[in-house]
């Protein structure tokens, strides 16, 4: 710890308050690189206030302006003169907010401006010199001369687990075990004196953890010896309250050292010092203290086995003694993340009671390795388990759950401390417990568990000299460096095809033995350095030189690739500490976005004092906002039991080096939390009708906090508020019943501020998405592609509670879908008509359909990679200008929620034939879904290239303790989601798939229905005019159809509309009917019927319906037949059920003859009479191709059609197919699948051509036809091309649009 501080001091020094650079006082906005900024041809209007003018200062400026220039043209209104003045003096300041705009970055690059962009608000700003703005937060003179103390601030920090123990008690402690024993060896009556004195020792090994040691046990029982106190009646156990003796000593207490009770007293006086000194030097290195005069000795030349002795557990409660009948611990030794051997397990014991119960072991664990081969980063692992006692019947689990031993906790050690030492002589090891207990009086649980801390004696070997860990040297002349090209082929394509694995998770024991060998031959590929770190066979002492060597050579990586070498797999301090290295190189601002993983880095560091935490610091040092969110996000891990003193030590540091201005804010800041907790608290655990009135009431607390203080935002620190409007407060109806936080802003020139704070519900996953989607449109963005995504904020301000932003102008879909009747969500509308109803004009309304354009493919791409399940219309929501949004990420990584045995995120991500009636600009497709298609086929294709940086970022987050991600594993869900060694053509084809297969998934919809009846408590039908099948415009009633006599599936036909399906004929035979009446349905339509009666009538028993999953294919005869038979006998139980449920709207509606019934039987009349042929007439419109060629094949990607043009006006069910002729036996050809009823299909398909030579192909031609499938009639032409391959260049992929002509066609 004093290593730490004088390092912190000496950081410190680096930043003094008269540097302006890295002392500003204020925020600076936050700037996102993009593509082509700085050649934008993009102009803005900006209004700048400026002192001495009433009215803003408005012109309009290039976006890939400087601010600098803006400055300068702010300044031409006031001076005549510029030359003398000191443009570098000014800044511009955002209106509403203390940020401020970086001078020497473009315009159009701060992320305040793009918003405004992005909103169509206007940007307004403030032109102040530094002097004149606000520099609150700066430190001082005073900051920089006060000492380092990294726990005088943490006073006012809520910590979860630590007490932090002062000296005072223990000397108080003391002082009275000195007067006790004084009087002990005064007065007459010892024996009663004697107790006094135990009492007075055992009040000490109280405070100082409950720890007990032997040479203390053994001492008090010779005291008591020596005045004939009683002892215990059980031989192992010694009670230290028994009854009073009524036998006085026949001699008194007096100074002659002979005396057994002076004797007694000594050795104990002794052993309580001993005790003293082993808390006070546990964690420290063995030259710190008293036998630091040993003599050295190096590691590498020791010999010896690692071995310890594990004594005991102290400080065990109660509730484990009647809950668990034996405990036992595993010690396991790891480096990199990995154990270096099978774990050991001690023997099963007992408790045991002294002053307290204790778990006593005493039994020596010897690992089979010499300390010669131990890597400097070994640790220790001890975790404790408790075997369940069978007879307790006050476990909170069942009997099943109770069989398994459980685990208790953790504790971890370093082998080698810091000073690079062997661990020597006893060790006390904090070890922190959430087990299951009973419950206390006194004593708060949470969830059924209670936090206990017990402390693990642990006894290392004491020899005569020192063990000392030393680096090798590693000699820097030596560069060994081989080409690649001179590996023989096969070996440099296999090393090569390892080197392009997206990262190291995929790679097998042979390609890491490989890569390992090969590594010298890497050096051109820089990016591949964790990968060859991660292959390496072990970290052994004699092969670190080599290594070290390696990395010494090696190019610098940069910052993004360099975060991997921060993971649990990379241990080894040098290369830590050379990735910090290069990882300096990152702006405040990307690092600021990546915090949270930085945050949970510190866990593999195996030190305090590391390059990371320096680093850490020196940002928050020299950035504000650093600073802020590096305080709440080591405020959040203290609840991680298991680091909570590092992260403490850290956030001491922290507060400690900020200045206190800052920390004064800070703690403002936490306060406010607080209070708003309370707040939350008291709302969620009122009654619905109260609510309101227990909202306002304690609101007014919160209301006189900020009487005394303004106060800034926790979410955003350039947000300041100077008072709640509590009539504009409010409270959310959901579960968790947040609140909906208005605070004024004191910028009068600022909006109103308004938040959402939660209790109850884990934010840190929401916190995770949130950030991973904003480092996903930032990517995008960076290449140019704006899909206009909205990122709003969100903070977990503690266990269970946290802050969100709240987005304005924003409504669920399922509260726009309502608007519409509780089936809103059938409808393909509602969304339109909202959106319309805010843009009414065509061009508002054309701007906010492109919004929704291209923030709904962001929304797909990121959902769907991300693995974001749960999704229903009450978690989407809809900004009246277009952008539309995901919230409530409670689920993730493809986790999905289970609705019965089924998933009920069945469709790859959301997309509705709402949102795609939007997309389109009515019911039919267009080209503007082909752009929709083309946009998240691209923007799935860029995070692509991202999958390892994706990967590094979640697994960073393992250690974290979100339920979701708790393993390796759980990256396997993004790992295969996005495809990593697909080409981008086949991942465009896959993702196309991918919007097919959610576009026509009924069970969105289903979900989406749901959720209206969830939220209306629904109970009933809708009226007539709101349909409540999705395939049926209206709600019938047999009042208006005539009572059922007779139904039957009939029989089922094949269908081509326009791909493979069965229909099935229902005959209805009415009361009152001579013939009976046909209607035609889809086994998907049957599905729907009984899904929504087992919503209506959840009560009822109603008939099983036959299982949807099929193995093999679906759409054949056999299971149209088999089903055919399930689904007669289903609507047979369902007419003889209950009236209530036989009669309703919802079954009658399913049996009324719709106008498609209608139809099938006149053309099914027609069809008998005479089959069409097909018409000659006008040819229009355009293919879009990619066509490439790679390893001896052709690929042809039809991508697009647009604007196909019918004889008869009806939209066709195109399809495309290929030659390549001369074909005179037609093995050339190739068909894409029916895209159906539509003039602008998208196909994104691959038609494939294998062995076929550059040579062959230049005689070839491609003769491509578009046709349109027919069930029943002959299929027709709607236009083709003819591409001579010739034309081509084949080295490179061709994509183009084609005009379709009338050509003839095989």
């Amino acid at each position: 710890m004093a290593a730490f501080c004088r390092s912190i001091t000496k950081l410190k020094t680096k930043f003094p308050y008269t540097n302006h650079r890295t002392n500003p006082g204020y925020l600076l906005s936050p700037v996102t690189a993009q593509r082509n900024i700085c050649g934008e041809n993009a102009s803005v209007k900006v209004s700048i206030d400026i002192e001495g003018f009433q009215l803003p200062v408005t012109f309009t400026c290039d976006v890939s302006s400087t601010v600098e220039i803006i400055i300068m043209q702010a300044l031409c209104w006031v001076h005549d003169d510029l030359n003398q003045v000191d443009v570098g003096s000014y800044v511009l300041k955002v209106c509403g907010q203390e940020e401020v705009l970086q001078n020497n970055h473009c315009l159009g690059s701060h992320e305040h401006i793009q918003n405004c962009r992005k909103w169509d608000t206007e940007i307004r700003l403030q032109l102040l010199t530094f002097s004149a703005m606000c520099q609150n937060l700066a430190r001082t003179a005073e900051d920089d001369e006060t000492p380092v103390d990294l726990n005088k601030h943490l006073y006012q920090i809520e910590k979860p687990c630590k007490e932090a123990m002062t000296r005072h008690p223990v000397e108080e402690l003391l002082d009275s075990y000195h007067n006790q024993v004084e009087l002990a060896l005064q007065i007459e009556n010892q024996h009663r004196a004697v107790d006094q004195v135990i009492k007075a020792v055992r009040k000490i090994c109280s405070a100082l953890d409950g720890v007990e040691t032997l040479a203390i046990t053994e001492s008090v029982k010779k005291l008591k010896r020596a005045v004939n106190l009683p002892r215990s009646k059980t031989a192992d156990v010694t009670s230290l309250f028994g009854g009073e003796d009524t036998s006085r000593s026949s001699t008194r207490g007096s100074l002659n050292p002979e005396n057994p009770v002076q004797v007694s007293i000594n050795q104990l006086t002794a052993a309580i010092y001993d005790l003293l000194r082993l808390h006070a030097n546990s964690g420290r290195s063995p030259t710190d203290c008293a036998q630091s005069s040993k003599s050295v000795k190096e590691a590498w030349t020791t010999t010896e086995q690692l071995q310890f002795t594990i004594f005991a557990a102290h400080g065990i409660s109660s509730n484990w003694v009647s809950n668990y009948e034996k405990y036992y611990l595993i010690c396991s030794l790891s480096h990199n993340g990995k154990d270096l051997f099978k774990p050991i397990q001690s023997k099963k014991v007992g408790t045991y009671k002294n002053f307290f119960y204790l778990i006593k072991w005493d039994e020596l664990i010897i690992f089979p390795i010499q300390i010669s081969q131990l890597p400097l980063e070994s640790v220790l692992h001890l975790t404790l388990f408790g075997i369940l006692n069978q007879s307790s019947g006050s476990s909170p689990d069942s009997n099943k759950q109770r069989k398994g031993p459980e685990a208790l906790g953790k504790v971890s050690l370093p082998l080698f401390d810091f000073k690079r030492f062997l661990t020597c002589g006893t060790k006390l090891l904090y070890l922190w417990t959430s087990s299951h207990t009973n419950s206390v009086p006194g004593t708060v649980t949470k969830k059924g568990y209670v936090m206990e801390r017990i402390v693990l004696q642990v006894d290392f070997p004491s020899p005569a000299f020192d063990i000392i860990y030393t680096t090798p040297q590693v000699d820097r002349s030596i560069i060994q460096q081989h080409n690649l090209e001179t590996l023989e082929n096969d070996i440099k394509g296999k090393l090569l095809d390892i080197l392009h694995k997206d990262s190291s998770l995929g790679l097998s024991k042979e390609d890491k033995a490989f890569l390992w060998e090969k590594r010298y031959y890497c050096f051109k590929h820089p990016n591949c350095l964790p990968k060859i770190l991660a292959s390496a066979p072990n970290w052994k002492w004699v092969n670190l030189a080599k290594t070290y060597s390696l990395l010494h050579q090696w190019p610098a990586l940069y910052p993004l690739i360099a975060l991997e070498l921060l993971d649990s797999k990379f241990a080894d301090q040098e290369v830590r500490s050379l990735a910090v290295t290069w990882i300096e190189a990152i702006s405040d601002d990307e690092l600021t976005d990546l915090l949270p993983q930085f945050v949970q880095a510190l866990k593999y560091e195996i030190y305090l004092n590391s390059s990371l935490v320096q680093f850490l610091l020196s940002r928050a040092l020299g950035n504000i906002q650093i600073a802020h969110n590096l305080y709440w996000l080591l405020k959040d891990a203290l609840h991680d039991v298991q680091f909570s003193t590092r992260y403490e030590h850290v956030l001491g540091a922290l507060l400690s080096v900020g200045g206190k201005r800052l920390r004064e804010e800070l703690l403002k800041q936490t306060k406010l939390v607080q209070l708003l907790g309370g707040v939350a608290e008291k709302v969620r655990q009122a009654s619905g009708s109260a609510r309101q009135v227990v909202l306002q009431r304690s609101m007014e607390r919160v209301q006189s906090f900020f009487q005394k203080n303004k106060c800034r935002l926790p979410l955003k620190p350039s947000l300041v508020a100077k008072e709640l409007n509590i009539k504009s407060c409010s409270f959310f109806s959901s579960n968790a019943v947040p609140l909906k936080v208005t605070m004024v802003n004191a910028d009068p020139m600022g909006e109103e501020i308004n938040v959402m704070f939660k209790v109850g519900e884990d934010l840190r996953q929401d916190m995770l998405a949130l950030q991973m989607i904003k480092i996903m449109d930032k990517i995008w963005l960076k290449e140019g592609l704006d899909l206009r995504m909205v990122i709003f904020k969100c903070l977990s301000t503690g266990r269970d509670r946290g802050m969100v932003e709240l987005v304005p102008a924003s409504d669920t879909l399922r509260k726009i879908q309502v608007e519409y009747g509780v089936t809103g969500s059938f409808k393909d509308k509602p969304l339109a008509e909202w959106l319309r109803k805010y843009n009414p004009s065509e061009e508002e309304y054309e701007k906010a359909s492109e919004n929704f354009i291209y923030s709904c493919a962001g929304c797909c791409v990121a959902t769907y990679v991300l693995g974001i399940c749960d999704r229903h219309n009450d978690n989407i929501m809809l900004r009246s200008t277009g952008h539309m949004f995901h919230i409530d990420f409670g689920k993730f990584l493809g986790h999905a929620q289970m609705f019965g045995s089924f998933k009920r995120d069945r469709a790859p991500f959301v997309l509705t034939s709402d949102m795609a009636y939007v997309i389109n600009g009515g019911e039919k497709p267009t080209i503007r879904f082909q752009l929709f298609v083309d946009l998240c086929c691209q923007a799935y294709n860029l995070i692509r290239k991202q999958t390892n940086l994706f990967l590094n970022l979640l697994s960073l987050m393992i250690p974290s303790g979100l339920p979701e991600l708790t393993s390796i594993q759980d990256l396997k869900y993004v790992r295969d989601a996005l495809q990593p060694q697909t080409t981008d053509a086949e991942a465009t084809i896959f993702f196309t798939r991918l919007i097919e297969s959610s576009l026509g998934s009924i069970a969105t919809k289903f979900n989406f229905f749901i959720h209206n009846l969830a939220q209306l408590r629904f109970s009933g039908l809708p009226s007539n005019d709101e349909p409540i099948l999705s395939f049926s415009p209206k709600t019938y009633s047999f009042r208006q159809d005539g009572r059922i006599k007779e139904v039957s599936v009939f029989t089922y036909h094949k269908k081509y509309n326009p791909d493979k399906h069965y229909i099935y004929v229902v005959r209805i035979l009415r009361e009152g009917q001579i013939e009976p009446s046909f209607v035609f349905r889809t086994f998907d339509e049957f599905q729907e019927l009984h899904n929504k009666l087992s919503i209506i009538f959840p009560l009822w028993k109603l008939p099983g319906f036959p299982n949807r999953m099929v193995l093999g294919r679906t759409h054949i005869k056999d299971v149209a037949a088999k089903r055919k038979i399930e689904l007669n006998s289903y609507l047979q139980s369902l007419m003889n059920a209950s009236t209530d449920v036989a009669e309703c709207d919802l079954v009658c509606t399913f049996f009324h003859p719709l106008l498609r019934d209608e139809k099938a039987e006149g053309i099914a009349r027609s069809a008998d009479a005479g089959s069409f042929s097909p018409t000659p007439g006008q040819i229009g419109g355009a293919v879009k191709l990619s066509i490439s060629y790679r390893n001896g094949t052709l690929f042809i990607m039809v991508m697009h059609i647009k604007d196909l043009v019918t004889e008869d006006g009806a939209d066709p069910n195109p399809y495309v197919k290929t030659y390549l002729p001369p074909d005179n036996h037609k093995t050339s050809k190739r068909k894409t699948k029916i895209s159906r009823k539509t003039r602008n299909p998208t196909f994104n398909e691959m038609l494939v051509y294998s062995g076929y030579s550059k040579e062959t192909l230049r005689q070839r031609e491609l003769q491509l036809s578009v046709l349109s499938a027919e069930s029943l009639r002959e299929n027709f032409f709607l236009g083709g091309v003819t591409l001579p391959l010739k034309d081509f260049n084949l080295s490179k992929e061709t994509v183009k649009w084609y005009q379709l002509t009338a050509a003839t066609y095989l």
